[in-house]
């Protein structure tokens, strides 16, 4: 377990994610067809070359997803009782396939619950496609909230 307890959580600090994944055809593929989404944006070449991408965009509910993942070592990874709401999602700038994604959350806000058992921690969760020159591109961002325990609860 690496996450980290209500306690442990600071409003204002800000996780910069070790985790990052190369975005495949295959994942965008086999994500639209588990969750049923067969946007042609997504999955037809030929189609996506005659709008203004040029090409196919990954799903942006897997770009979401994804930020989630990378982020959970550094932060709820065994801790979380569960994730109470991701509000606010935004898809500045497209990905495609072959980019490589980071992420980074900010503690935007907690508080205990009212029986003071566990807490509710708020995070802005900002997910960045790598680019070589070293000046990431932001292509989503999302507050996301959830149920934390306290230090040393297990359940």
């Amino acid at each position: 377990m690496t996450g980290r307890y209500y306690e442990e959580f600071t409003v204002g600090e800000t996780i910069d994610h070790e985790r990052r994944r190369t975005v495949s055809e295959s994942d965008n593929q086999r994500f639209c067809d588990m969750t049923m989404n067969q946007q042609p944006l997504h999955l037809d070449a030929d189609f996506a070359a005659d709008t203004q991408f040029g090409e196919r965009l990954v799903n942006g509910i897997y770009t979401l997803a994804l930020a989630v993942g990378v982020s959970i070592p550094e932060t709820t990874d065994g801790t979380i009782v569960a994730n109470l709401s991701y509000d606010a999602v935004e898809h500045p700038n497209p990905v495609f396939h072959g980019d490589t994604i980071r992420a980074r959350s900010t503690v935007t806000d907690k508080r205990e619950t009212s029986d003071g058992e566990r807490g509710v921690v708020t995070m802005h969760v900002e997910a960045f496609k790598v680019d070589d020159d070293g000046d990431d591109t932001l292509v989503c961002e999302f507050d996301r909230t959830v149920l934390s325990l306290k230090g040393g609860e297990t359940e």
